[in-house]
């Protein structure tokens, strides 16, 4: 593996996301000196948050998987997790909501999943999710250490026994022809197949490997932090903060100084001037190429990944509410991918998620309310032929419809508090309006995807969702380290299997 060479003493990394602050936690561990440098006034990156009305918001992801894997930044400094977090699990991980009026409760146990199957669609379909637990099971262990979690110097670094492994696990067929290997009720297929659009690519065309995001939420289970996600980004940099790091917040980077081809300081809009001997960036993948002073250069262009319209709404609460997460399953599920990332339009037919953080914290929102978070899945303004300043309202409004038709009870005496759409998303700096960043089709996975240093860059290292691993909150904190072994080379016994087995 390609390491920074000469003097890592003191590390600057720009941006306190996840990929930040993991970073942070596994270089001071390692003995760095860290300085983290954040625009806002705290931590949180993309895990952004807003106070309205008594409400305290979540702005960005609100689905939380693989605990283990941010115990193992917390394991850097000497901490655990549960020292800084109080993370309770989610029961049922979800609550399907399809359009025939049928609903399936997602457990995580797998008697409590087999006997919820098996009353839904029948034994069939209950063995055959046996199986299907077994091969994702099976799919993760492959994948984690010599897929996910390592560092490739080039697409050769790939041809590994492990890779035999997952070739003949079906990993690098399509997503959906694999789950029909196993599952034959179309709705089921949804459940275990919807996470694609975390990866930004239809279930139909994205690679088995991404299945892995479906063994995170229903096998290994999911979690919420007692105070709403901004707990997680805000008990890292405490954690961090303990163990030496030093932060600046409110200050924007706007250059960096340069020696040749190593970056010598960082330069912020307050004027200061921060000397490293080597830079973690965590920015956007546009302020991550003005910092660098490059242009991509790639044969085929980057592919960015469809966004979303997040509307929180502020409702009053009802006993018998929802749970914690809800797929709003619609009828015309195949239309959906085509809607949003072919046509670049609306869903036609919508499939939302509902989030009720309430249902694990109450105090999120006023004494008889309920917080909803309502996500559709949009197209980017790459693609999209969308005026959302002229008609986000309205589409909210229609969002809300679908809610309250499905979700009987639910949305009433409603607020809306807060809308972020992809135009809100491109305003932020986000490449193509998009909160998950580039798509996980092939020629952007692994050794593929936009690498985590950069040809012609000494002692500048990458972090984030552009880079490797991908998308999402267990591979953000992934990122930090991949980064950090990048600068320290990789700590001896500190393989990611070992960390959470």
């Amino acid at each position: 593996m390609r390491t920074v060479g000469g003097r890592t003493d003191r590390v600057v990394v720009v941006g306190a996301g996840l990929s930040g602050l993991s970073a942070a936690l596994q270089l001071a561990g390692r003995g760095r000196t860290v300085t983290v440098v954040e625009r806002d006034q705290h931590p949180g990156g993309r895990v952004g948050r807003a106070d309205i009305a008594g409400y305290r918001i979540d702005t960005g992801p609100t689905v939380l998987t693989m605990p283990d894997i941010i115990d193992d930044a917390f394991a850097a400094v000497g901490e655990k997790l549960t020292d800084r977090l109080e993370l309770e699990p989610v029961h049922p991980a979800y609550r399907a909501s399809f359009a025939d009026g049928n609903a399936l409760a997602v457990h995580t146990g797998a008697q409590e999943m087999y006997a919820e199957i098996e009353r839904f669609a029948g034994r069939r379909e209950a063995d055959a999710y046996l199986r299907l637990r077994a091969w994702l099971t099976k799919l993760y262990e492959t994948e984690f250490d010599g897929f996910i979690g390592s560092n490739f110097d080039s697409p050769l670094a790939l041809v590994t026994p492990g890779l035999a492994k997952l070739v003949a696990l079906g990993g690098f067929r399509r997503w959906e022809n694999v789950i029909r290997r196993y599952l034959h009720d179309e709705r089921l297929l949804r459940v275990f197949t919807f996470q694609a659009l975390y990866a930004g690519v239809p279930p139909q065309s994205a690679l088995a490997v991404y299945a892995v995001i479906a063994y995170m939420d229903t096998v290994a289970g999911v979690y919420f932090p007692r105070g709403g996600m901004r707990a997680l980004p805000d008990a890292m940099a405490a954690a961090a903060q303990a163990a030496g790091v030093e932060f600046r917040y409110g200050a924007a980077v706007t250059d960096l100084e340069w020696s040749g081809s190593r970056a010598t300081a960082v330069r912020t809009a307050t004027g200061e001037r921060i000397e490293a001997d080597a830079v973690v960036l965590t920015t956007e993948l546009p302020d991550t190429y003005r910092l660098l002073r490059r242009t991509p250069r790639r044969l085929v262009p980057l592919r960015p990944a469809p966004s979303a319209v997040v509307a929180h709404v502020g409702c009053r609460a009802v006993e018998a509410a929802p749970d914690h997460h809800t797929i709003v399953f619609g009828q015309a599920w195949d239309q959906t991918f085509r809607d949003i990332i072919t046509d670049g339009r609306v869903m036609s037919d919508p499939s939302l998620l509902v989030t009720r953080p309430t249902a694990s914290d109450p105090s999120l929102a006023p004494a008889g309310r309920d917080l909803l978070y309502v996500l559709a899945p949009a197209p980017n303004t790459q693609v999209g032929q969308v005026d959302w300043d002229a008609t986000s309202s309205s589409y909210v409004e229609h969002m809300l419809d679908v809610v309250s038709t499905r979700l009987p009870g639910v949305g009433q005496d409603a607020e809306v508090l807060h809308v972020v759409t992809p135009a809100d998303w491109a305003r932020q700096g986000m490449a193509a309006g998009s909160p998950f960043a580039l798509a996980h089709n092939f020629a952007q996975t692994g050794p593929f995807r936009p690498a985590n240093t950069v040809r012609g860059v000494d002692n500048v290292v990458l972090a984030g969702s552009s880079t490797v691993p991908g998308v999402g909150v267990p591979t953000a904190v992934m990122s930090g380290r991949l980064a950090a072994d990048r600068i320290t080379g990789t700590p001896v016994a500190r393989s990611v299997s070992e960390v959470h087995r």
